[in-house]
């Protein structure tokens, strides 16, 4: 085959041909006593496999580490793992489909936070008469994060978690509750006595599976995940969480003060 031929046989251009052999990523074929290149079926495969590479998203220096990783094995080995690659993307590709599926069909529409889970997105539809609420609004956006960050078994729990703390009209009456306190702390100082009564209401409304006493422990030595969080509460608010946390995982002294202060 003359490079036309080849290019049009995988479905490229001459130039592209020209652009791998430059390189490296396709060998120079033998040229012929009148000076053209002689093209072989192994040529064809080759630049092939290239393509398909390139189309799974792979750059071209990947694509030169897979092909290096290839030379002296045999051809139907090849050819296996790029069907296997190929089945891999099939399965990605049908589970990000569906997760789409799943978030386009959810009830009440996505959520103001972005893409997050169904089932995160359900409890969000259900506290959505909160939404005037400045501390509820950033509540959700703190579990958005969280169900971004978190890796999956910990995503799990605090799902599960989420879905005992808001899954009942009544739980959600008791957070909406506890956010009106929240609220009306924007502007108090952290000894303001309102302090405790919004700390004990938000504890109230918190699943012992949702802060343990690792996420308190984390506070009192600087976590900084934590620390971000409570740094982007009001004094006072950030106090109350402080003293939810306490409240808790059992470390309240029961004196208004957190236990070692």
């Amino acid at each position: 085959m003359r490079i036309g031929e080849l290019a049009a046989a995988v479905g490229v251009t001459t130039r592209t041909v020209r652009h791998y052999h430059h390189l490296g990523l396709l060998p120079e074929p033998e040229r012929l006593s009148n000076g053209y290149r002689h093209y072989t079926l192994r040529h064809a495969v080759v630049l092939a496999r290239i393509r398909r590479l390139t189309e799974l998203g792979l750059g071209l220096a990947e694509v030169r580490d897979v092909i290096a990783e290839d030379a002296g094995r045999d051809l139907e080995e090849v050819l296996t793992e790029l069907d296997e690659d190929l089945a891999r993307q099939e399965e990605a590709l049908r589970a990000r489909r569906a997760r789409l599926r799943a978030l386009l069909e959810t009830e009440g529409g996505l959520p103001a936070e972005g893409p997050v889970s169904p089932e995160l997105a359900a409890l969000f539809a259900g506290t959505a008469h909160l939404s005037d609420s400045p501390m509820a609004a950033k509540d959700r956006e703190i579990f958005a994060f969280l169900e971004t960050a978190a890796p999956e078994p910990a995503r799990q729990r605090l799902t599960s978690a989420l879905a005992e703390a808001l899954g009942t009209p009544e739980a959600v009456a008791r957070a909406g509750a506890a956010y009106a306190l929240l609220d009306a702390l924007v502007d108090a100082a952290p000894d303001d006595p309102r302090v405790e009564a919004a700390a004990r209401a938000l504890a109230d409304c918190v699943p012992r599976g949702l802060l343990t006493d690792s996420a308190s422990a984390a506070v009192d030595h600087g976590d900084s995940v934590l620390r971000a969080l409570c740094a982007d509460f009001a004094p006072a608010q950030a106090e109350a969480f402080r003293r939810a946390l306490d409240i808790v995982s059992g470390t309240d002294d029961g004196a208004g003060q957190r236990s070692g202060e």
